[in-house]
Protein backbone atom coordinates (compact mmCIF):
# COMPACT_ATOMS: atom_id res chain seq x y z
CA UNK A 1 0.00 0.00 0.00
CA UNK A 2 1.17 3.48 -1.23
CA UNK A 3 0.91 6.14 1.28
CA UNK A 4 2.71 9.51 1.31
CA UNK A 5 4.49 10.24 4.94
CA UNK A 6 6.02 13.28 5.85
CA UNK A 7 6.27 14.47 2.39
CA UNK A 8 7.49 10.90 1.02
CA UNK A 9 5.85 8.12 -0.45
CA UNK A 10 6.44 5.12 1.21
CA UNK A 11 5.19 1.41 0.30
CA UNK A 12 3.90 0.20 4.25
CA UNK A 13 2.79 -3.21 5.08
CA UNK A 14 1.23 -2.02 8.26
CA UNK A 15 -2.30 -1.02 8.13
CA UNK A 16 -3.41 1.23 10.98
CA UNK A 17 -1.66 4.83 11.74
CA UNK A 18 -0.65 3.77 15.55
CA UNK A 19 1.17 0.86 13.49
CA UNK A 20 2.88 3.51 11.46
CA UNK A 21 4.01 5.73 14.14
CA UNK A 22 5.46 3.20 15.77
CA UNK A 23 7.46 1.98 13.45
CA UNK A 24 8.98 5.51 12.91
CA UNK A 25 9.01 7.47 15.93
CA UNK A 26 7.18 6.85 19.54
CA UNK A 27 4.08 6.93 21.38
CA UNK A 28 4.16 10.29 22.09
CA UNK A 29 4.52 11.44 18.27
CA UNK A 30 1.66 13.37 17.05
CA UNK A 31 -0.08 11.91 13.75
CA UNK A 32 -2.10 14.42 11.24
CA UNK A 33 -3.79 12.21 8.88
CA UNK A 34 -4.97 13.41 5.80
CA UNK A 35 -5.26 17.04 7.17
CA UNK A 36 -6.98 15.87 10.71
CA UNK A 37 -5.21 15.58 13.74
CA UNK A 38 -5.90 11.98 15.24
CA UNK A 39 -6.76 11.53 18.65
CA UNK A 40 -7.59 7.56 17.92
CA UNK A 41 -6.46 4.44 16.11
CA UNK A 42 -7.95 3.75 12.39
CA UNK A 43 -7.00 2.27 9.29
CA UNK A 44 -5.17 3.56 6.78
CA UNK A 45 -5.98 3.56 3.06
CA UNK A 46 -3.89 3.95 -0.25
CA UNK A 47 -2.81 6.99 -1.22
CA UNK A 48 -3.52 8.19 2.59
CA UNK A 49 -1.32 11.23 3.42
CA UNK A 50 0.06 11.17 7.35
CA UNK A 51 2.47 13.44 8.92
CA UNK A 52 4.62 12.14 11.88
CA UNK A 53 5.65 14.68 14.29
CA UNK A 54 7.71 14.55 17.12
CA UNK A 55 6.77 17.14 20.18
CA UNK A 56 9.39 19.84 20.65
CA UNK A 57 11.32 19.17 17.53
CA UNK A 58 11.37 21.59 14.60
CA UNK A 59 10.97 19.30 11.07
CA UNK A 60 12.80 19.90 8.39
CA UNK A 61 11.60 21.98 5.44
CA UNK A 62 10.19 19.20 3.21
CA UNK A 63 8.21 17.75 6.89
CA UNK A 64 7.02 21.23 7.64
CA UNK A 65 5.87 21.92 3.89
CA UNK A 66 3.88 18.91 4.00
CA UNK A 67 2.74 18.72 7.57
CA UNK A 68 1.31 22.59 6.36
CA UNK A 69 -0.28 20.28 2.95
CA UNK A 70 -2.32 18.25 5.01
CA UNK A 71 -3.54 20.70 7.04
CA UNK A 72 -4.58 23.12 4.26
CA UNK A 73 -4.74 20.71 1.54
CA UNK A 74 -2.09 20.67 -1.35
CA UNK A 75 -3.92 23.45 -3.86
CA UNK A 76 -4.54 25.78 -1.39
CA UNK A 77 -1.23 25.69 0.28
CA UNK A 78 0.58 25.39 -2.88
CA UNK A 79 -1.00 28.91 -4.05
CA UNK A 80 -0.16 30.24 -0.67
CA UNK A 81 3.28 29.72 -0.77
CA UNK A 82 3.17 31.77 -4.18
CA UNK A 83 2.13 34.29 -2.52
CA UNK A 84 4.16 37.77 -2.13
CA UNK A 85 2.83 40.19 0.54
CA UNK A 86 4.06 43.32 1.96
CA UNK A 87 2.91 44.90 4.90
CA UNK A 88 3.07 48.20 5.78
CA UNK A 89 3.69 49.19 9.51
CA UNK A 90 4.31 46.53 12.08
CA UNK A 91 2.57 48.17 15.02
CA UNK A 92 -0.59 46.33 16.48
CA UNK A 93 -2.44 45.70 12.70
CA UNK A 94 0.76 44.71 10.91
CA UNK A 95 2.87 42.94 13.48
CA UNK A 96 -0.06 40.81 13.85
CA UNK A 97 -1.11 40.24 10.55
CA UNK A 98 2.06 39.15 9.53
CA UNK A 99 2.61 36.97 12.00
CA UNK A 100 -0.73 35.48 10.70
CA UNK A 101 0.52 35.16 7.25
CA UNK A 102 3.89 33.34 8.48
CA UNK A 103 1.32 30.88 10.27
CA UNK A 104 -0.11 29.90 6.94
CA UNK A 105 3.11 30.15 5.21
CA UNK A 106 2.53 32.98 2.74
CA UNK A 107 5.88 32.68 0.62
CA UNK A 108 7.07 35.97 0.88
CA UNK A 109 6.65 38.73 3.17
CA UNK A 110 8.05 42.31 3.08
CA UNK A 111 8.11 43.83 6.26
CA UNK A 112 8.25 47.70 6.13
CA UNK A 113 8.47 50.27 9.35
CA UNK A 114 10.71 53.19 10.24
CA UNK A 115 9.96 52.90 14.49
CA UNK A 116 11.62 50.83 17.72
CA UNK A 117 9.79 48.88 19.72
CA UNK A 118 8.93 50.90 22.91
CA UNK A 119 6.90 49.79 26.30
CA UNK A 120 3.68 51.71 24.93
CA UNK A 121 3.95 48.82 21.90
CA UNK A 122 3.32 45.73 24.67
CA UNK A 123 -0.32 46.45 25.03
CA UNK A 124 -1.53 45.25 21.86
CA UNK A 125 1.15 44.38 19.16
CA UNK A 126 3.01 41.29 18.91
CA UNK A 127 6.41 42.37 20.66
CA UNK A 128 7.80 41.22 24.00
CA UNK A 129 9.84 42.66 26.75
CA UNK A 130 13.04 41.03 25.11
CA UNK A 131 12.28 43.26 22.05
CA UNK A 132 11.79 46.96 23.48
CA UNK A 133 14.84 49.40 21.77
CA UNK A 134 14.72 46.98 18.30
CA UNK A 135 13.76 47.91 14.91
CA UNK A 136 10.34 46.48 14.81
CA UNK A 137 11.61 44.93 11.14
CA UNK A 138 14.20 43.11 12.91
CA UNK A 139 12.14 41.88 15.92
CA UNK A 140 9.13 40.97 13.31
CA UNK A 141 11.41 39.07 11.17
CA UNK A 142 13.40 37.48 14.32
CA UNK A 143 9.68 36.07 15.28
CA UNK A 144 8.30 34.93 12.20
CA UNK A 145 11.62 32.80 11.79
CA UNK A 146 10.95 30.92 15.26
CA UNK A 147 7.20 30.41 13.65
CA UNK A 148 8.79 29.12 9.87
CA UNK A 149 12.42 29.90 9.15
CA UNK A 150 11.69 28.64 5.61
CA UNK A 151 9.41 31.96 4.64
CA UNK A 152 11.31 34.21 2.60
CA UNK A 153 11.19 37.62 4.83
CA UNK A 154 12.50 41.15 3.67
CA UNK A 155 13.05 44.29 5.73
CA UNK A 156 13.25 47.69 4.95
CA UNK A 157 13.44 50.05 7.82
CA UNK A 158 12.48 53.25 6.68
CA UNK A 159 9.24 55.88 6.63
CA UNK A 160 6.95 55.67 3.83
CA UNK A 161 6.25 58.33 1.61
CA UNK A 162 4.34 59.31 -1.27
CA UNK A 163 8.14 59.37 -3.68
CA UNK A 164 9.19 56.16 -2.19
CA UNK A 165 5.77 53.62 -2.46
CA UNK A 166 6.46 52.36 -6.21
CA UNK A 167 10.34 51.28 -5.32
CA UNK A 168 9.15 49.64 -2.06
CA UNK A 169 6.48 47.71 -2.74
CA UNK A 170 6.19 46.77 -6.34
CA UNK A 171 6.78 43.41 -7.68
CA UNK A 172 3.95 42.36 -5.00
CA UNK A 173 0.86 40.87 -5.16
CA UNK A 174 -0.96 42.75 -2.03
CA UNK A 175 0.31 45.41 -0.04
CA UNK A 176 -1.52 45.73 3.26
CA UNK A 177 -1.72 49.47 4.86
CA UNK A 178 -1.57 48.93 8.53
CA UNK A 179 -0.46 52.54 9.88
CA UNK A 180 -1.86 54.23 12.88
CA UNK A 181 -2.34 58.49 11.71
CA UNK A 182 -5.56 58.99 8.82
CA UNK A 183 -3.18 60.83 6.58
CA UNK A 184 -0.36 58.20 6.56
CA UNK A 185 -3.53 55.65 5.51
CA UNK A 186 -4.18 57.65 3.06
CA UNK A 187 -0.94 58.40 1.62
CA UNK A 188 -0.42 55.01 1.02
CA UNK A 189 -3.60 53.99 -0.23
CA UNK A 190 -3.86 56.51 -2.89
CA UNK A 191 -0.32 56.13 -4.23
CA UNK A 192 -0.55 52.18 -4.33
CA UNK A 193 -3.78 52.41 -6.21
CA UNK A 194 -2.16 54.85 -8.81
CA UNK A 195 1.21 53.66 -9.09
CA UNK A 196 1.15 49.85 -8.39
CA UNK A 197 -1.65 48.60 -10.80
CA UNK A 198 -1.06 45.24 -10.85
CA UNK A 199 -1.60 45.02 -6.78
CA UNK A 200 -4.71 45.08 -4.63
CA UNK A 201 -4.49 46.80 -1.20
CA UNK A 202 -6.22 45.66 1.90
CA UNK A 203 -6.58 48.74 4.58
CA UNK A 204 -7.62 49.25 7.79
CA UNK A 205 -10.20 51.98 8.86
CA UNK A 206 -11.78 52.05 12.48
CA UNK A 207 -10.29 49.69 15.59
CA UNK A 208 -10.27 51.59 18.61
CA UNK A 209 -11.66 51.45 22.12
CA UNK A 210 -14.29 47.99 23.44
CA UNK A 211 -17.35 48.74 20.99
CA UNK A 212 -19.02 45.66 19.84
CA UNK A 213 -16.50 43.13 17.98
CA UNK A 214 -19.33 42.26 15.55
CA UNK A 215 -18.86 46.00 14.28
CA UNK A 216 -15.69 44.93 12.49
CA UNK A 217 -16.75 44.13 9.08
CA UNK A 218 -14.44 44.68 5.68
CA UNK A 219 -16.29 46.00 2.94
CA UNK A 220 -14.64 46.69 -1.05
CA UNK A 221 -14.87 50.42 -1.41
CA UNK A 222 -13.26 49.89 -4.90
CA UNK A 223 -11.71 48.09 -7.35
CA UNK A 224 -8.48 46.10 -5.94
CA UNK A 225 -8.79 48.15 -2.52
CA UNK A 226 -10.43 46.30 0.66
CA UNK A 227 -11.17 47.95 3.87
CA UNK A 228 -11.58 46.49 7.55
CA UNK A 229 -12.71 47.94 10.64
CA UNK A 230 -15.93 49.41 11.72
CA UNK A 231 -14.99 52.80 9.60
CA UNK A 232 -15.98 54.73 12.44
CA UNK A 233 -13.92 54.39 15.65
CA UNK A 234 -10.53 56.13 15.38
CA UNK A 235 -8.14 56.61 19.03
CA UNK A 236 -8.73 59.50 20.72
CA UNK A 237 -9.04 60.62 24.45
CA UNK A 238 -11.20 58.09 26.77
CA UNK A 239 -10.99 55.40 23.34
CA UNK A 240 -7.35 54.24 23.32
CA UNK A 241 -6.46 51.27 20.86
CA UNK A 242 -6.68 47.74 22.38
CA UNK A 243 -5.27 44.64 22.10
CA UNK A 244 -8.94 42.50 21.65
CA UNK A 245 -10.45 45.12 18.84
CA UNK A 246 -7.13 45.93 17.06
CA UNK A 247 -6.40 42.27 16.98
CA UNK A 248 -9.81 41.45 15.38
CA UNK A 249 -9.44 44.04 12.20
CA UNK A 250 -6.68 42.53 12.28
CA UNK A 251 -8.03 39.35 11.65
CA UNK A 252 -10.30 40.54 9.22
CA UNK A 253 -6.96 41.97 7.26
CA UNK A 254 -5.36 38.83 7.01
CA UNK A 255 -8.56 36.67 6.47
CA UNK A 256 -9.04 38.86 3.35
CA UNK A 257 -5.30 38.39 2.11
CA UNK A 258 -5.60 34.87 2.70
CA UNK A 259 -8.72 34.90 0.49
CA UNK A 260 -7.02 37.22 -2.21
CA UNK A 261 -4.02 34.39 -2.36
CA UNK A 262 -6.80 31.86 -3.35
CA UNK A 263 -8.25 34.15 -6.37
CA UNK A 264 -11.31 35.11 -3.81
CA UNK A 265 -12.07 38.64 -4.59
CA UNK A 266 -15.41 39.21 -2.83
CA UNK A 267 -15.62 40.12 0.99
Amino acid sequence: MKVTVNGKEMELTCSTAFELRNQIGSETDIIILNGFQMDGDCKISENDVLSIIRKGVMPKEDELESMMMARHTPNVHKKIKKGKVAVAGLGGLGSNIAVMLARIGVGQLLLVDFDIVEPSNLNRQSYNIGHLGMPKTLALKKQIEEINPFIKVETQTTRVTEDNVSELFNGYDIVCEAFDKPEAKSMLVNTALEELTDAKIVAASGMAGYDSSNLIKTVKPMKRLYLCGDLENGAKIGQGLMAPRVQICAGHQANMILRLLLGIEDV
